[in-house]
């Protein structure tokens, strides 16, 4: 990965920072975008980062024209991308669907399929011309099982699954991989996203048991992108040992 160029979406925290830090520990050279350009800013600094090993970018990947503007004023030492971690995502509630907050559903939509979909679509080319390049989404269980209240964002990393499938095939015969990296529970902002804020209910979500850290994600989403040029690797299911499907967990006490 020395000198790679690594595209990491919602990198300000989580599984984002961390993978940029597994990344920037290899000698890949990062562009971190997140809409909080203060964390960012945190970032690069606790990693150490030399001015020529990063380019940071305040971004939503919401907003289709922005992505567009912010991807093609890329400086020309920074537009060859070759691995993109589409990271970016979030859950709103776990509210019942015919009682649920249609706000809710936009922002999941819109970042988790929509977002995914923008940043895909204007950097892959790129790729496909040069002939160089991986993609690897950051999925969910919640894309292979539904759960009770999990009905719109389990729906939309379900999309992040067909997504990356039916790009691997529209890519078949071009060396660009593809990987769908789906972890079950995490503890990061996820859950405190989740329930806008509430922070002993996210708590609650991790109680008496010992789920993954961001580091445990990155290091999959690392060895992904560096198998030979010949492997792909699909789709990863990775949950904690304590965890046996989207609903099965054991706790203790």
């Amino acid at each position: 990965m020395n000198n790679k160029i690594v595209f990491i979406t919602g990198a300000s925290s989580g599984i984002g920072a961390a993978c940029a830090k597994v990344f920037a520990d290899a000698g890949a050279k990062l562009i971190l975008a997140a809409r909080r350009n203060e964390r960012l800013q945190e970032l690069v600094e606790k990693l150490n980062l030399k001015p020529s090993e990063f380019y940071l970018l305040e971004l939503d990947v919401r907003d289709r024209k922005t992505v567009e503007s912010a991807i093609s004023s890329l400086p020309s030492e920074w537009s060859a991308i070759d691995v993109l971690i589409n990271n970016a995502g979030l859950s709103r509630g776990l509210d019942k669907l015919y009682q649920a907050d249609f706000q809710d559903w936009e922002e999941m939509i819109d970042t988790n399929i929509k977002g995914l979909l923008y940043m895909t679509r204007y950097i892959v080319p790129g790729m496909v011309s040069r002939g160089t390049g991986h993609v690897i989404n950051i999925g969910s269980i919640a894309g292979h099982q539904t759960y009770p209240g999990g009905n719109v964002y389990c729906g939309t990393k379900a999309a992040v699954k067909s997504i990356s499938e039916g790009l691997k095939q529209d890519l078949l015969g071009s060396p660009v991989r593809v990987t769908s990296v789906d972890p079950g529970l995490v503890e990061t902002e996820f859950s405190e996203v989740r329930f806008h804020g509430d922070r002993d209910r996210a708590k609650k979500v991790y109680q008496g048991m010992t789920p993954l850290t961001p580091d445990d994600v990155a290091d999959v989403v690392f060895f992904c992108a560096t198998r030979p040029i010949h492997v792909n690797i699909n789709d990863v299911i990775l949950m904690p040992t304590e965890q046996a499907s989207a609903t099965l967990v054991h706790r203790q006490g």
